[in-house]
């Protein structure tokens, strides 16, 4: 397989770039930010996704033409680059996504041109819900799914009350509406619960001090990112974790920062759908292998990118070769990778996958992750799709 390269490249783009014969073109948009707020996870998921192309496409009989964008994270900037894609590039299939607001924008044209995508990281539970469409496969997660086995977890352990917060917007409601759902219905209690400004709250103390005065014997969090390191040490400063322990999304502490959270992260158990500690033979070859190409240890944002090119590797593997074989190729993949075992749920084209409860510990290298427990695969609800049963033409 020979990688060719479009669009202005960097120096991690370049990495895409190998020598070697070919015979067919498969044109690959890899839509995701490289500048903005969410950069750090664009790169992330590229240095995946390029990992991936090497590892499981030495193979394949195809030259894969790499045609880059930058959808900053804007979603109208992202519909301009999706349609550059797709218009002017007239990609087979196009990779990434990390904002559910880019999603959302460009999910009409993707469906109309009929253009596979692979989604990399965007959660919003619309995409294989309401507005799911056959040319839609998600290999990252969905909100619901990884918050929904995590509460019905907390409610098995004992704890019978918990306060709820979240940033105010449609992935902070997503995910607290899981988990208080499954929480509540395996008989826990929620005593209160808010929302926080999105990425405009400096000062968390007013909302933890609240949780504490609730008497509830659990904090529950999401936050991701810059939001999610303030949060951790300013839970940690304030001194909640003597009386209110902290659980929540594994975003809270990902991998990818878990080290500028430091110690204050200590203790505090959360669930995702990857961590570099999961112990099985195919995450030690790429925790190597990542480690190796990029000197850090891998997050569940390069997970995602990893396996979304192994999707896409084991699809064209099939001889599919355009739009449409492609979107359908993509709905059959089922794999063990370094999550575990994956496949794709032909109702809905999410991804099916088991979810990790972890508690963050400090380490002799710094903060590192034990897994308590492997929470079971399941298929989320449908949430209003409805799949066709065949891609149509």
């Amino acid at each position: 397989m020979k990688f060719t390269c479009t669009a202005a490249l960097t120096g991690l783009a370049s990495l895409f770039c190998t020598q070697m014969a070919a015979a067919d073109d498969i044109d690959v948009g890899v839509l995701l930010p490289f500048s903005g707020v969410y950069a750090a996870l664009g790169n992330e998921i590229e240095a995946g996704f390029t990992l991936g192309l090497e590892t499981f496409g030495s193979d394949l009989d195809v030259e894969i033409v790499l045609h880059r964008e930058d959808t900053e994270v804007t979603p109208a900037t992202g519909l301009t680059r999706a349609r550059r894609l797709i218009l002017q590039d007239d990609v087979d299939v196009m990779v990434g996504i990390v904002s559910s607001g880019v999603l959302g924008a460009i999910r009409d044209i993707v469906h109309g041109a009929e253009v596979p995508l692979i989604v990399a990281n965007a959660g919003n539970d619309e995409a294989t819900g309401a507005d799911c469409s056959p040319y839609i496969t998600r290999v990252s997660f969905s909100n619901s799914q990884v918050n929904r086995p995590m509460g019905t977890w907390m409610a098995d352990q004992g704890i019978g009350t918990v306060y709820t917060l979240a940033p105010d917007y449609a992935a902070g409601r997503q995910m607290i509406d899981a988990f208080t759902a499954a929480y509540t219905a395996a008989g826990g209690t929620v005593v209160g619960s808010d929302f926080t400004p999105f990425q405009q709250t400096q000062d968390f103390g007013p909302y933890i001090a609240q949780a504490q005065a609730s008497g509830a014997e659990a904090l529950y969090v999401f936050y991701a990112g810059g939001e999610a390191i303030s949060f951790v040490n300013q839970y940690d400063s304030f001194g909640a974790a003597e009386g209110l322990p902290l659980y929540g999304s594994g975003f809270l502490t990902s991998q990818l920062y878990v080290n500028a959270e430091g110690e204050s992260a200590d203790g505090i158990v959360t669930a995702l759908h990857y961590v570099p500690t999961i112990d099985s033979p195919e995450n030690a070859a790429f925790v190597e292998a990542f480690q190796a190409a990029n000197d850090r240890l891998p997050s569940e944002f390069a997970v995602q990118g990893y396996d979304a090119a192994r999707a896409l590797i084991e699809a064209l593997s099939t001889g599919a070769n355009d739009r449409e074989s492609i979107a359908t190729a993509l709905r059959q993949v089922s794999f063990t990778g370094p999550r575990g075992l994956l496949s794709i749920d032909p109702v809905t084209n999410n991804l099916i996958q088991p979810i990790y409860v972890y508690e963050t510990v400090t380490g002799t290298d710094g903060m590192t992750q034990t897994v308590l427990a492997e929470l079971p695969a399941e298929a989320d609800p449908a949430n209003g799709c409805a799949m066709p049963s065949v891609v149509s033409n």
